[in-house]
């Protein structure tokens, strides 16, 4: 029962105060670290989960690369362990609820509340992609979102390490979660950041028209229409919608990886770029002081001012004085041989009276 798991010790370091969140994989706890007193909130996974040896060992290395991704717009993963045969993660509390809970309370989303917080979403997968990680679980379930609307992406690589439980090949693994997967993911491949890039477009389309492009009773009919369906256009919902951004939403949504944007840097870099164009200005929470480490996402590096950085301002301090009097010294040097080479000249050719 989850309330025998509150108030109980993780490895005499991690005490689970409070259950807020559970899915079919894990319970989600309130907890206290006592060694570093501060409140973070831990994954416990289900016990049928934690006593599969290649489960554990895919989790383990998932939770290692995960824990090295500092982003602003990424759950910081802080630990991981098992504790009597129950694995868990510790990670950062993020104040605030899921995108899911705040569409089923709001329905929809207008377009200048859904990209401010797309683009955050766009920033922190993007990071990881040129990180090399790919998320495989993209949806709304695991963005979270603070009363200031800062959004943050939680669950990176958990799909994949609960892959690793069905044994065979990729053909026979299912990726992610039926109503946001790829279609790719959706046969059975590998999931890559142009699959993460499809995820995010069904989460886009959900938040601006309230429903999701493809439904159905059953995990294998979703996978046939993520493959074989075409979504229905988002301004038959709702008639406003710019034409630019639809063409958007539905380039992300086509069946080939090759006809999506690349990375989540992309989309991002799309939708900015959209929000520029005639609309409104996109107003964008910004980061805590020092609270991103690592290169900066990338649709932000392409809006920097083209003006001259200062290092990059010539200054006489850095001039080469010695190469400069090294030269005037060969050009004098050059010079003072032009008047005799006149006397080579009128010795041999003497002017004519």
């Amino acid at each position: 029962m989850p309330e025998a798991n509150e108030g109980r010790l993780l490895l005499n370091r991690y005490q689970l105060l409070e259950q807020f969140g559970s899915g079919g994989m894990a319970e989600i706890y309130r907890a206290r670290d006592l060694m570093l007193d501060r409140y973070v909130a831990i994954k416990v996974l289900r016990e049928d989960h934690s006593k599969n040896p290649e489960f554990e060992n895919q989790f383990r290395n998932e939770a290692r690369a995960a824990g090295n991704l500092t982003h602003p717009n990424i759950v910081t993963v802080y630990d991981f362990g098992n504790d009597h045969g129950q694995l868990f993660i510790v990670m950062e509390l993020v104040p605030g609820k899921d995108l899911k809970s705040l569409l089923r309370q709001r329905g929809r989303f207008t377009v200048e509340e859904c990209l401010p917080l797309m683009i955050q979403a766009c920033a922190g997968i993007g990071y990881a992609h040129r990180a090399g990680l790919v998320h495989c679980d993209v949806k709304p379930h695991n963005m979270l979102v603070s009363p200031d609307n800062r959004l943050k992406v939680t669950d990176f690589g958990i799909a994949r390490a609960m892959a690793s439980i069905v044994p065979g090949e990729h053909t026979n693994v299912v990726w992610g979660s039926p109503q946001y997967f790829s279609p790719e993911q959706a046969a059975g491949g590998a999931p890559t950041p142009a699959s993460d890039v499809y995820s995010l477009g069904i989460v886009l389309y959900e938040m601006l028209t309230g429903t999701l492009p493809f439904t159905a009773s059953t995990a294998e009919e979703l996978a046939r229409l993520h493959m074989e369906a075409k979504p229905i256009p988002p301004s038959e919902y709702i008639p406003d919608l710019p034409e630019a951004l639809e063409q958007i939403i539905l380039k992300v949504l086509s069946k080939e990886p090759s006809a999506r944007y690349r990375t989540a840097d992309q989309l991002g870099r799309v939708l900015m770029n959209f929000g520029t164009q005639g609309h409104e200005p996109i107003s964008i929470p910004s980061p805590p002081p020092l609270a991103e480490v690592g290169p900066a996402p990338v649709w932000k590096e392409e809006h920097k001012s083209e003006a001259p950085e200062p290092e990059a301002i010539p200054s006489l301090l850095n001039i080469d004085w010695l190469a400069v009097g090294l030269g005037l010294l060969a050009l004098i040097s050059v010079g003072g041989l032009i008047p005799f080479w006149m006397w080579v000249y009128f010795s041999y050719n003497p002017p004519i009276k």
